[in-house]
């Protein structure tokens, strides 16, 4: 594994600051104080900082040299609503809120990134530090390009990482093309008529026609979807009714739709709406459909990646650089991805044994109240950073 020494030597405040960063945990659009520190700490490099895209995002830009060439790093800033069950020093001071995904250390990793290239200043170009708010539903990279982020800050590639628990430290994985689905949620509402539960026939019960969608959906994937390609309905909640023996007059449902493609979630939204209709009329009911569309898939740029796999195999060896297994999870450094050239990649996070004593019984997975980002990788993915934007500017213009 072939680290940088001044980035290794320096570790120790960069661990205190992203341990600062877990206890103080901040939700989408809310990260002011994290924002504030990130701040701080690029203008100590005297790296200039421009805030407020997105909200409360950041963006340094480090220029040296004569060369127009430009890349774009990114590390998400937010936390999650989740109340941490560890107890050590460094736990959220804020119950409800905790940073259960490590973008504490992301944040973490991309500063010491910054601060060594503006210190050494080794490189011919622009490098743009994108510390974006937002990540966990709220489409914070969305609003940061509604802002202007690449008319501002214009970069022939951007790329972006995420810590991976289960995959040892050291090694890294990423993959050509979609690696995270779209995420898109619905919500139907059955209207009927209600009735005595006694002399239903008097009535529309709209609880069997949403018991014969849910059914009737599973349909779409099974028989609409081409077998090779992959997609996911999952109905997630049914509310009706207030008494046993009363016939509501409506039923909500809820639930969401995972795809790899743009043309496959066109293709379900639609089954979905049709299925939904023609089974209400089927039965004597209605209904009110909305599909909302959240995050689109993620999907890597082909040189881009083959780019990162030649930086990562040079640092740890093409053994320890891993094919990664597409997720039906979400990431809205999609939205990045859609606007500009690049790609997505893991660092794995390992088994959990890092954590200090006084972490909760859960295991150290994403979204768990259990969960600490591993401090040894703030030098790896650093040091991953410095030779990606190194390499990517030493490259010919296109």
């Amino acid at each position: 594994m072939r680290l940088i020494d001044s980035i290794a030597a320096d570790a120790a405040p960069l661990v205190a600051l992203r341990r600062d960063l877990h206890a103080h945990p901040e939700l989408c659009f809310q990260e002011q104080r994290t924002a504030e520190v990130v701040a701080r700490q690029l203008d100590a490099c005297g790296i200039a900082t421009h805030r407020g895209l997105g909200k409360t995002g950041v963006v340094g830009i480090l220029r040296h040299g004569t060369s127009t060439r430009t890349v774009g790093l990114r590390a998400d800033m937010d936390a999650l609503p989740i109340t941490e069950r560890n107890s050590f020093a460094h736990a959220s001071r804020h119950p409800g809120r905790m940073h259960a995904c490590g973008h504490d250390g992301h944040t973490a990793m991309l500063l010491a990134a910054a601060q060594h290239l503006a210190r050494h200043r080794d490189f011919d170009g622009t490098v743009y530090f994108v510390f974006q708010p937002a990540e966990e539903g709220g489409g914070g990279a969305r609003e940061m390009i509604h802002d202007g982020l690449f008319e501002r800050f214009p970069m022939d590639a951007i790329f972006g990482a995420h810590n991976w628990p289960g995959m040892a430290v050291g090694q890294f994985a990423l993959k050509d093309g979609p690696c995270f689905a779209s995420s898109n949620e619905f919500r139907i509402t059955v209207h009927g008529k209600g009735s005595h539960a006694a002399m239903p026939h008097e009535g529309v019960d709209p609880v069997p026609v949403a018991c014969q969608m849910v059914q009737a959906f599973q349909t779409i994937i099974s028989r609409n979807l081409r077998p090779i390609e992959a997609g996911v309905i999952s109905v997630t909640m049914i509310h009706a009714g207030e008494a046993t023996n009363v016939v509501p007059d409506h039923c909500d449902l809820q639930g969401t739709v995972r795809t790899f493609t743009l043309e496959a979630l066109d293709m379900i939204e639609r089954r979905l709406r049709e299925t939904a209709e023609h089974t209400c009329a089927a039965f004597g009911a209605r209904c009110d459909f909305t599909f909302t569309r959240n995050y689109p898939p993620t999907i890597n740029h082909s040189a881009e990646t083959r780019f990162v796999h030649e930086v990562m195999a040079g640092m740890v060896g093409a053994d320890n650089v891993q094919l990664f297994e597409p997720t039906m999870g979400a990431e809205d450094f999609s939205f990045f991805l859609q606007k500009c050239p690049g790609a997505y990649f893991l660092i794995g996070n390992g088994d959990g044994g890092h954590r200090a004593s006084g972490h909760g019984l859960g295991p150290c997975t994403l979204h768990n109240p259990s969960y600490d980002f591993n401090d040894a990788l703030i030098p790896l993915g650093a040091a991953l950073w410095v030779q990606l934007a190194r390499q990517w500017l030493a490259r010919p213009a296109a």
